[in-house]
């Protein structure tokens, strides 16, 4: 598959000589791993703020590709669906999945040797079974009350 992030003419391994706030936009958009797991819905406790995702997919979403089917105008669609900014990213950081490239440099952790800035393929998040490529269901034949019954583990 060819990856659809532009990640030609990178400083190798930028991450890890810039903090996120100097990051260009290329170098930003950069980060995405590709796994799709931000395009899912989220049930958060009331009680505790846990959050748990779920296969349920945002109506958007492409489960072959893992990616939204229209990404540049997905505000017209989905109004509620975030922008991830530097700005934004301490607010969203919480329900972010725990393999986010996002949520693990601005927790001061590495990227994992699958994502695609260290392997080179944008096909290493679905090899190294990370992404949610073939695994959702669509939020449009999923009543909301049975989106519980659709929870998947993060990894630890």
């Amino acid at each position: 598959m060819s990856d659809p992030i532009d990640r030609n003419g990178l400083a190798p391994r930028f991450w890890e000589t810039k903090r996120l706030s100097q990051l260009s936009d290329k170098e930003w958009e950069a980060l995405c791993d590709g796994c799709g797991k931000c395009c899912l819905n989220k049930l958060e406790d009331d009680e505790t703020g846990e959050v748990a995702l779920t296969r349920v997919a945002c109506r958007l979403f492409d489960d072959a590709t893992c990616r939204c089917t229209q990404y540049d105008i997905r505000h017209q669609f989905v109004p509620e669906c975030i922008v991830l900014t530097m700005s934004t990213l301490p607010l969203h950081a919480y329900w972010l999945p725990q393999t986010c490239a996002y949520k693990l440099l601005w927790e001061g952790k590495p990227l994992p040797d699958w994502h695609p800035l260290i392997s080179g393929s944008p096909d290493s998040v679905h090899q190294a079974g990370i992404s949610i490529r073939d695994g959702t269901v669509s939020e449009f034949e999923t009543p909301e009350d049975e989106w519980e019954d659709h929870i998947i583990e993060e990894p630890t």
